[in-house]
């Protein structure tokens, strides 16, 4: 078994390392934005990374978006920001539907744009009542003789207000279907989410009575839910992947912290609780990624097939940035706890990802209702 990654993975995985350092003085700032920021689109949109997100055929790098390639950025990215992981991330999030749901005239309008980052997506699933339970939605899509009516409102939706197009989950006739809506279409309206812990381009969506044509359909009437699954079976993964960037971020500042702070005559990284605690953290984060890279390796080959590891990686993963990032601030002591310094910025970062694409409670019962299934 070969744990080494191939050399063009390495390749990518230096071409987000680039990126990474070209955004480094932008991040503190950025990350404290609700909305783009103009410098990190622009170095994103240089740096060419976009283009994992679509088939080669539309300005892609591979017959098909790479789960392990996506999630060796997001990796990197995340270690140095969070606006620049979430923008990068929300390429592929936001269009996959249309390279897998789309028609011919869908993806040639709005693909190559995706991989160029010249035209933003974004995936319009929760509402204001309807978080994971997704089938609850109340936003509706009804075939008229004018069209395809959509009306209803979407909440705490990422890339809202920033977005060029968004990908709209609704009910039609007792089931669930997609369509394709630029965001400048009549009858579609922005207001602002309540800032979050970490901040993050976020928006509330109105769809009044909005008109589109019977091609802004994703997918087959009724097969809404297909594409949202098949979303997540190549980018939940990915979420662990910038998981595990985030707490090894977050172990370097203490390791920097720890070998150089004395206490009692001694580095605080010699004495044995913090040496403790340093050992832990790295431990678990190695844990993390050796599961996280065989799950997105399957995800390559079969991504819904692989969506119960993915799942796995994600839970395990994301809580253990949150212990890690956690043990750091502790180690750190009140360095660790300065406004806004890196490792407070992590500490925040850390806590919604073990909530979005997934929460950890809805993960453990898809994971035990496999398991049950599997064990004969």
């Amino acid at each position: 078994m070969n744990f080494e990654l191939d050399p063009a993975y390495k390749a990518i995985q230096a071409e987000a390392r680039e990126l990474a350092r070209a955004v480094e003085p932008l991040a503190a700032t950025a990350d404290e934005m609700s909305e783009v920021h103009p410098g990190v689109l622009a170095a994103l949109q240089k740096s060419g990374l976009s283009s994992l997100m679509v088939p080669a055929a539309y300005g892609g790098r591979s017959e098909r978006p790479d789960p392990l390639a996506i999630c060796l950025v997001r990796e990197v990215l995340m270690g140095t920001s969070s606006h620049l992981d979430s923008l990068f991330a929300l390429q592929g999030i936001g269009s996959y539907a249309i390279s897998v749901g789309g028609s011919e005239e869908q993806r040639r309008t709005w693909l190559p744009k995706v991989a160029r980052a010249e035209a933003l997506a974004a995936l319009a699933l929760t509402e204001e009542d309807v978080g994971s339970d997704l089938k609850r939605v109340a936003t509706e899509l009804t075939a008229t003789p004018e069209g395809l009516r959509l009306h209803g409102s979407k909440s705490f939706i990422s890339n809202g207000g920033a977005a060029d197009f968004y990908i709209v989950f609704a009910k039609e006739d007792g089931a669930y279907s997609m369509v394709l809506v630029p965001a400048d279409t009549k009858g579609v309206s922005i207001a602002p989410t309540p800032v979050i812990m970490a901040p993050h381009v976020l928006a509330e969506l109105n769809f009044n009575k909005v008109v589109l044509p019977a091609s802004a359909r994703l997918g087959q009437p009724g097969r809404g839910l297909d594409l949202v699954l098949a979303t997540l079976a190549v980018f939940r993964v990915s979420v662990a992947g910038a998981a595990c960037g985030l707490a090894r971020a977050a172990l370097e500042e203490a390791v920097r912290h720890t070998r150089t702070r004395i206490q009692f005559g001694r580095p605080l990284a010699k004495l044995g609780p913090v040496a403790q605690m340093l050992a832990d953290c790295w431990t678990e984060i190695e844990m993390a990624q050796l599961l996280t890279y065989r799950a997105a390796s399957y995800a390559v080959t079969d991504p819904a097939a692989a969506l119960p590891h993915s799942s796995m990686a994600k839970l395990a993963a994301t809580e253990a940035a949150s212990r890690v990032v956690d043990r750091c601030v502790q180690m750190m002591g009140r360095f660790g706890l300065i406004r806004n310094s890196k490792i407070e910025r992590l500490y925040r970062q850390a806590r919604p990802m073990r909530i979005y694409e997934g929460a950890s409670e809805v993960l453990r019962l898809g994971i035990a209702k496999q398991l049950s299934e599997e064990v004969r």
